[in-house]
């Protein structure tokens, strides 16, 4: 069996990325590159999810200019007695 376990190994571990390097400038200088190719690259959308979005905006729309409705629900018990009334106002649909 080997002496070499996966913790082992990871205690061992050393990282060689250029954001753990102990100098500030160079590790301020791999974020600067990070963000600036993060900027650059343009939105690319397709067709379909501007459409996605015309539609949700459509749908929120239509929703907003529907009259508000007022649900009033009344349950009542085999004797004639009101169980629960519920009233929700200002619903939109």
């Amino acid at each position: 069996m080997s002496d070499v376990t996966p913790l082992s190994e990871l205690a061992g571990f050393v990282g060689k990325s250029p954001l753990s390097a102990r100098d500030p400038i160079t590790r301020r200088a791999m974020m600067n590159g990070m963000v600036s190719r993060l900027e650059a690259r343009p939105a690319h959308r397709k067709a379909t999810d501007m459409l996605g979005a015309v539609l949700a905006l459509s749908a929120r729309t239509r929703r907003m200019v529907q009259p508000r409705v007022n649900i009033d629900l009344d349950v009542f018990l085999p004797d004639g007695r009101r169980a629960v009334k519920v009233s929700l106002g200002h619903v939109t649909f």
